[in-house]
């Protein structure tokens, strides 16, 4: 696509900071899988993750016998270990080699070259910038790409040409997109990072800045090499050491400056993180500013979305400050976020920030305003001197377009909570319901209430016979001789009258004299014609015995024994 054309239509912006998960199942079930990856695929990811320098836990080889099914089975729950421990690392799942792997459908293009295309189109009509080389996978981004230049009457200067495809917060018109980015080389202020020359179309944006050969405050911290891939520069830094309290506390307080100053303007940011921190001497200075322009999401997205009190671009910058708070006094990432407890600090004001910012209260009850944690002890004894005057000028109608879209992306994020908290709770009831114990009682619990039926159903049948009886034999009882009436056992057993006459399903209950226990029988016999003959007196029916003796009319077939 050339660097003017206008995009697609209906083209997907994708959100590359949604985690991937991915669950290795049985061959009998592929119809489930979204890909099917061989061991070697595998091997192949595990080969290339190796820059990262981290030991991954891929299941061995195996020639001989690794069709069995006792391997497979334990190589597949190898081989999600393997995953788990991928998707759980906050830069390796992020990276585009492990989003390849995982969703080759929506990642399979070459944006490296997709970038060098646009870029030489651009060059086309500026004439006076030259690319040196490409600064492959300097970044985290996977639709973000770096180029070191120069200009072509100054061949000694470097400058870092930085070129981003749009996101999916991109909630700006294509015109107020565009004059928001020329806008941004105006900016001045001592705490961001001066922009040299920006450009955009309807579908990427184009910016150019002083290439600084020391690095971000994230290469200070890992004394890492700027130019190094991110995966080798950052995975598994050789030394973890925190910054001195004086540099905490100067970067930080340097940091919260830009940061108010930003939202006094209404300028969304939302991408604060030790990379995007330029250190000038001891001066940091902001980065990225377009960032939130072209709607890209926020290094730590799926963080901020786990927690429904951060729920502002505000609030998100607060809560990014923390975690780069933590990397600046630790020399690393925290485990896992909220944060239970801090390991010893330089100083307690340094865990007072941590606390209201990483603890579990702190994303439960939300996050404290910029202004609140400049009046912190950490930070406000800080002396800042800076001669420079901050200006930035926005016109009124951009203003009202920025405030439309921060209120569009906030929109996305509560969204985002939402369904992840459903999530949640659907996975915790799946989980306790599924629980080895649970399902020890909803056994018991069946049972008892299977006794309890079958008490009932007894109970009702033996009410709704005894009513049955009643009238039946008020009703029409059979012709006897006065002489030898019919026992009473016999017409109860039998219940003649009229729905014997009519042929109804009749359940009857019958008590043997030599057994205590009762049994249920169905009886289902057929309306027959003709008069049936009366008892008589002495006859061997009147004696008490099975029921197809004490009436042959109904046939030994049609009594069923429950």
């Amino acid at each position: 696509m050339a660097f003017m054309e206008k995009p697609p239509a209906g083209k997907v912006l994708l959100d590359d900071t949604v985690p991937l998960t991915a669950a290795i199942e049985a061959s009998q079930s592929l119809q489930s899988h979204t890909i099917v990856r061989r061991y070697s695929d595998f091997d192949l990811l595990n080969n290339s993750l190796q820059i990262a320098g981290l030991s991954l836990p891929l299941p061995p080889k195996k020639l001989i016998g690794n069709m069995d099914r006792e391997f497979i089975a334990e190589r597949q729950k190898g081989l999600q270990n393997y995953l788990n421990v991928i998707t759980t690392n906050h830069i390796l799942s992020n990276c585009e080699l492990v989003k390849k792997f995982l969703d080759p459908n929506n990642y399979s293009a070459n944006y490296t070259e997709i970038a060098l295309q646009q870029v030489s189109m651009f060059f086309r009509s500026e004439p006076k910038w030259e690319v040196v080389e490409p600064l492959k996978d300097i970044g985290w981004r996977i639709r973000k790409k770096y180029f070191l230049m120069k200009i072509k009457n100054q061949p000694k200067e470097r400058l870092v040409l930085s070129w981003a495809d749009l996101g999916p917060d991109k909630y700006l018109s294509d015109k107020d997109f565009q004059c928001l980015i020329k806008l941004l080389p105006s900016c001045l202020h001592p705490y961001i990072y001066r922009v040299t020359f920006a450009t955009a179309n309807e579908s990427s944006a184009l910016l150019i800045r002083t290439f600084n050969e020391k690095g971000t405050l994230k290469d200070l911290i890992y004394k890492a090499k700027p130019k190094d891939p991110f995966l080798k520069k950052y995975c598994n830094p050789k030394k973890i050491q925190g910054l001195e309290l004086q540099q905490i506390k100067t970067y930080g307080r340097q940091i919260l400056e830009v940061l108010k100053f930003l939202h006094d303007k209404g300028f969304p940011y939302g991408h604060l993180h030790a990379s995007n921190v330029m250190l000038d001497g001891d001066t940091c200075r902001l980065l990225d500013l377009e960032n939130s322009l072209l709607g890209l999401p926020s290094f730590y997205r799926s963080y901020c979305s786990q927690f429904r009190k951060i729920n502002t671009l505000e609030s998100v910058d607060v809560h990014c400050f923390g975690h780069l708070l933590y990397e600046m006094t630790y020399g690393r990432p925290p485990d896992s976020v909220p944060v239970d407890s801090f390991p010893p600090a330089p100083s307690m004001a340094v865990v007072a920030v941590l606390e209201s910012t990483l603890s579990c209260e702190a994303c439960k009850n939300g996050m404290p305003t910029v202004s609140r944690l400049l009046q912190m002890p950490l930070f406000s004894d800080v002396l800042l001197t800076t001669s420079e005057k901050p200006q930035f000028k926005i016109p009124t109608k951009l203003k009202e377009a920025l405030r439309i879209a921060k209120e569009c992306i906030e929109k996305r994020l509560i969204e985002e909570q939402k369904q992840i908290h459903q999530h949640r709770r659907l996975t915790r009831a799946q989980s306790h319901h599924g629980s080895e114990e649970e399902r020890k009682k909803r056994k018991i619990l069946a049972r008892k209430k299977s006794k309890r039926s079958a008490i009932e159903n007894s109970e009702e049948h033996s009410a709704k016979y005894s009513n049955s009886n009643n009238s039946g034999s008020g009703a029409s009882s059979p012709l006897t001789s006065p002489s030898s009436p019919t026992p009473p056992s016999t017409s109860a057993a039998l219940g003649l009258g009229k729905d014997v006459k009519e042929g109804k399903d009749i359940c009857v209950t019958s008590t043997s004299s030599t057994s205590t226990s009762t049994t249920s029988s169905s009886l289902a016999s057929r309306k027959h014609g003709g008069a049936r003959p009366a008892l008589t007196p002495g006859c061997e029916r009147c004696e008490p015995r099975g029921l197809a003796q004490l009436h042959p009319e109904f046939p030994k077939r049609n009594f069923e024994e429950s």
